[in-house]
């Protein structure tokens, strides 16, 4: 499903998104394909596929391990390609954006890269390391191929780049709630909400809000003040890695925490009503 016709969808049910973020092969490729699924039927409405890098610099402790134990699994971006064409086979319908760091689309070659995952069935592509005064080349690319690159903004976005972010967006805008690295946290801070706010004046496409989303009453808070979705990744990954032999065995308390991020998503979409 296009990320379009899954806010316009949403949007018909009164419900706010929930994006969940995982990185492939990590601490298998078995595992990420049923942690996908599980997400989706669980009440996650996107998918956020990263690919893992030996160097995640937007990525706290959590991801940093899960990159680090996926690559040494030999977990490689075709590997990832082809899991994103697997989920797809398998059925998945949910929107998948996968996430990447600069070096590995600039490798393989920034066309064939976005040719590849879209091909595979992904629908936008995430680059965190990328800043926009040098996107233009993948910006332009995706465009004539129909793949959304979500830009971000942060606390720390100066004025003339926040502008500059929101006129060249697409798909919708990812709001990075703190100054630092992905990881759950425990309390929201205000400086996120305020942040929304922000945004919520000047952008014309939907919002997603990240990093620091560990519990429904964080994405409840984040919906409350505006956005249209929130992103929850490094929660997840939280809890499977208390059992790296047998991750399988976490996937029902992840589904129960899928659903309650989820829960907080519809009821803060529920307090914005008159």
């Amino acid at each position: 499903m296009e990320i379009e016709k899954k806010f316009e969808e949403l949007k018909e049910r009164k419900e706010a998104a929930h994006m969940a973020h995982l990185y492939y092969g990590d601490p298998n490729e078995e595992f990420s394909i049923k942690l996908a699924k599980t997400l989706a039927e669980n009440g996650a409405d996107m998918v956020e596929f990263g690919i893992p890098f030996s160097d995640p610099i937007a990525d706290g402790s959590t991801f940093q391990a899960a990159c680090e134990r996926a690559l040494k699994n030999g977990v490689t971006p075709l590997k990832c390609i082809a899991g994103i064409r697997r989920l797809r086979e398998d059925g998945l319908k949910a929107p998948l954006v996968v996430t990447t760091y600069y070096n590995i689309p600039y490798v393989m070659g920034v066309e064939r890269f976005l040719s590849e995952i879209k091909r595979a069935g992904a629908q936008a592509v995430i680059v965190p390391d990328l800043p926009i005064e040098e996107a233009t080349p993948i910006i332009e690319q995706a465009r004539k191929l129909g793949v959304h690159v979500i830009l971000q903004i942060t606390p720390t976005t100066a004025k003339e780049r926040f502008k500059k972010i929101l006129d060249n967006s697409s798909g919708f805008i990812y709001i990075i709630g703190i100054e630092g690295v992905t990881g759950a946290r425990e309390q929201l801070r205000k400086s996120t909400i305020k942040l929304i706010e922000n945004v919520r004046k000047y952008a014309d496409i939907p919002i997603m809000a990240g990093f620091g989303i560990s519990k429904k009453e964080h994405a409840k808070a984040i919906i409350s003040a505006g956005a249209d979705g929130v992103i929850v990744g490094s929660a997840y990954a939280q809890i499977y890695s208390k059992n790296l032999e047998k991750p399988e065995k976490t996937l029902p308390k992840i589904a129960r925490l899928a659903k309650q991020i989820k829960q907080g998503c519809i009821e803060g979409l529920q307090a914005n009503s008159p």
